[in-house]
This record gives C-alpha cells, structure tokens and sequence, in this order.
C-alpha cells in the first residue's frame, strides 16, 4: 500500500517520536520540561551524566520535534513541545479504542456463558 506525502511525513514524524521516547533519560528531562522552560545546566543536575551526554540527548529530543531552544541571552532555556506528543496520543487513541470494542466483546460473551451456566445450574436435576 503507497502512502501518501501526509502519511509518509506523519508517520516519520511518530517514529522520531517513539524513537526519542524510548530512552529513560530522554523521557525524565521531558517530566521536567513540562513545569517550565529549563537550561540546560538545571537539565543536567539529577543525572550523574556529562554535559556532552545530556546535549545529545536535547538534539534528539530537539530533531524529534519534542523540545525547542529559546534565546534568554546566554541561558538558551528548553522549552517542552506538545505537537509531536499529542501526535503520538492520537494515534495510541485508534489502539485503546480496538483494545476497549475488544473487551467490551469480551464482557458479552462472558455474561451469556454465566447465563448459561446458571440456567444449566437451575435445570439439572439435584443429586440425592
């Protein structure tokens, strides 16, 4: 099947998303992104990692699209960026709703074989 430009462009979108959220660290400095804008020395504190270390990780959060860099003089503050997030909910959201259609299948068929059971239960004859 031949995806169109808009599908191809989402879709590499999504894996840069899933990819860059994969990580356990990547995952931590967006938490503390999401109270505010952060330097990268601030971003750096809790990991016993190098500053090297910490801005690999910040340009694959930043090619990701998940995070973007201000200009407050010398600081460049990061900045969490929902785009990409709400993206990668929105396709979660098709799975949840088949998981949901699935067990809600489930629960029907569940209930008529207790019915059954019961109505079994009622109609056999009782052992003396």
């Amino acid at each position: 099947m031949k995806q169109s430009s808009y599908e191809k462009a989402t879709s590499d979108r999504l894996d840069m998303t899933f990819a860059a959220l994969a990580n356990p660290t990547r995952r931590a400095i967006l938490a503390r992104l999401a109270s505010g804008e952060v330097s990268v020395s601030e971003l750096a504190e809790p990991f016993s990692m190098t500053q090297p270390a910490i801005s690999r990780h910040l340009k694959v959060l930043e090619q990701a699209g998940l995070i973007s860099s201000g200009s407050d003089a010398q600081r460049r503050p990061r900045k969490l960026e929902a785009r990409p997030l709400a993206e990668a909910t929105e396709w979660l959201e098709r799975y949840r709703e088949y998981w949901e259609a699935s067990f809600v299948r489930l629960d029907g068929l569940l209930s008529e074989l207790k019915a059954t059971e019961n109505k079994r239960k009622r109609t056999a004859p009782k052992k003396r």
